[in-house]
């Protein structure tokens, strides 16, 4: 008895969604992936019936509907008889309380009495007890055969095989613009680089210039102002009609 009360690991998710699809893909049933899922997780089939469609069917919609398509392809190819009718690819194991209710239920011939004698040779108890072997009685799992490569696996491989070879081309691409970029701001930064040393070396030039034409500025201030102490006053003197007139030295 199925009795797992245990929470969902993402490996059950994934589990049970590439049971479901490979199921769907090749022409079973839900149901029949639900009960091999159950089988190997111990869980119920209608447990993993509700987790699929309450959580993880609507993360692969798109790998479900492709599924289908392959289900169609596959349906074409093998033609209406074959095609058509869907087969269960997963069997449940069959216990010993199974098996005997089965043979309990079987009739007996018409022409076996119901009792009868039979004559059971003398056995030695010992070597008997020696060279008995326990039969397996239960197979917990049998596992489907295989049966190579399909026309469904190798669509699914070119189909995945083109997208990464787009991805690989997109993101080579991606990489080629971006060293470009990387090769165009690396020469802009070393030309203002340059620049910006150049205009460090004009600003010192102009410094020191400023402070030479100061320091001339200065010395020739103080030669004006030395050379008007140094000259003597003009004398006036009126004369008899008011006027100024400048007197000689």
């Amino acid at each position: 008895m199925k009795v797992r009360q245990d929470a969902w690991t993402d490996e059950n998710d994934l589990l049970l969604a590439e049971t479901v699809l490979r199921h769907v893909r090749e022409g079973s049933t839900q149901l029949n992936a639900f009960e091999e899922v159950g089988d190997k997780l111990n869980r119920t089939s209608a447990a993993c019936g509700f987790r699929w469609n309450a959580v993880v069917r609507h993360r692969y919609e798109k790998a479900l509907q492709l599924a289908k398509k392959q289900r169609k392809q596959r349906q074409r190819v093998l033609g209406k008889d074959q095609g058509g009718k869907k087969k269960l690819l997963y069997s449940p194991p069959v216990t010993v309380t199974a098996a005997s209710e089965e043979m309990e239920t079987l009739p007996l011939p018409a022409e076996m009495p119901l009792e009868t004698t039979v004559e059971v040779p003398e056995m030695n108890l010992e070597f008997a007890a020696e060279t008995y072997v326990k039969p397996a009685v239960t197979q917990t799992y049998r596992q489907p055969a295989t049966t190579g490569l399909t026309l469904d696996s190798v669509i699914h491989y070119l189909q995945n095989f083109h997208h990464a070879n787009l991805q690989n081309e997109a993101l080579k691409s991606e990489n080629e613009r971006l060293k470009r970029e990387m090769a165009e701001l690396r020469k802009q930064n070393e030309e203002m680089a340059a620049k910006i040393a150049g205009l460090e070396q004009n600003s010192e030039t102009i410094q020191e210039d400023y402070e030479t034409l100061m320091k001339i500025m200065n010395r020739a201030r103080k030669l004006v102002l030395f050379e008007e102490e140094e000259r003597p006053a003009t004398k006036f003197k009126m004369d008899r009609n008011g006027n100024l007139e400048k007197v000689a030295e």
